[in-house]
């Protein structure tokens, strides 16, 4: 109990200091917890846990559950022997031992992540999850711990070679993901700088994740002419023989960000503890570590 009202104290401290002054030198997104574009995602940090509140419990208990996708490479993916791999994970671990607590994952669908109401089944997303304006209603938002550019590709048997050659045609997408969302001209995400009009008339085909639809077009299954997702989705997809060609710039850049359920235990001590974690890894350079390690490139640090 000793160790526990210590390690509350320290993390009280510095939820304190990241409120009252942010984190010397670290790169955040220009959306953070506190002060986002949509009037913010967390409320100040208390001078004490907030009794019953997510911090409180997630201390208590000593383990921190994440939720993660199993089929998401190279951000997330499952083991054969059951363990987990990827940026994400990475990035959870760290949190999780930044807080000093054990870590456990969990593998909701993507739809029923974002729709919050999460009943206590876990404690947070590290998912790459963009911070869009209905998402922020039911989750609260830590700051971005990196940023996509969200991709257009198309089969090569379709021969298509410009965004606007997708026009009627049918476009693959993971469901409840801002790519669907894009295509469907309802996107209300934090974007960073500005973002494309979507090819007139699409058709949009959703399948459970966005590496459903590499891998069905590599098993030669008719999900379309064309697949969105994230950069690094399409890269390690074409790395991997998924028969598709990048198609035009990127249509937007997402800023992605741990987040908490706000219908459960309150959880702005915890994201502000969560979001000066993420920080200090920005200014630290584990976060720049992480994603050179998976992603051969630093998508930490927000596009000019």
């Amino acid at each position: 109990m000793i160790a526990l009202n210590r390690r509350i104290a320290g993390l009280l401290g510095a939820v304190l200091l990241v409120a009252a002054c942010g984190s010397p030198g670290a790169t955040t997104a220009p959306t953070t917890a506190a002060t986002s574009a949509s009037g913010g995602t967390t409320a100040p940090a208390s001078a004490a846990p907030i009794a019953g509140g997510l911090l409180d419990k997630v201390l208590k208990a000593g383990k921190l559950i994440v939720s993660t996708d199993p089929n998401y490479a190279p951000q997330s993916f499952k083991k054969p022997d059951g363990t987990f791999e990827g940026f994400d994970i990475d990035v959870a671990n760290e949190i999780g031992k930044r807080l000093g607590v054990t870590v456990e994952f969990t593998t909701p669908s993507w739809d029923v992540i974002t729709a919050g109401s999460w009943a206590g089944r876990w404690d947070i997303s590290v998912g790459s999850m963009t911070i869009t304006k209905p998402r922020e209603q039911v989750l609260a938002f830590s700051s971005a711990y990196y940023y996509t550019p969200a991709q257009m590709a198309a089969t090569t048997k379709s021969g298509i070679t410009t965004l606007d050659g997708l026009a009627g045609k049918t476009v693959c997408a993971g469901a409840a993901t801002t790519y669907a969302d894009w295509l469907a001209g309802k996107l209300e995400s934090e974007s960073l700088g500005p973002v494309a009009t979507p090819p007139a008339n699409v058709t949009v085909k959703t399948l459970e994740t966005d590496q459903d639809c590499a891998q069905a077009m590599t098993a030669g299954q008719d999900v379309g002419e064309g697949f969105l997702s994230a950069s690094t989705v399409i890269d390690s997809a074409i790395q991997n023989g998924t028969p598709i060609v990048k198609v035009g710039n990127p249509v937007f850049v997402e800023q992605l960000a741990a987040s908490a359920d706000k219908s459960g235990p309150d959880p702005s001590d915890f994201i502000a503890a969560v979001t000066k974690i993420i920080n200090d890894m920005h200014a630290d350079g584990t976060l720049k570590t992480f994603s050179m390690t998976w992603f051969k490139a630093d998508l930490t640090t927000p596009p000019a």
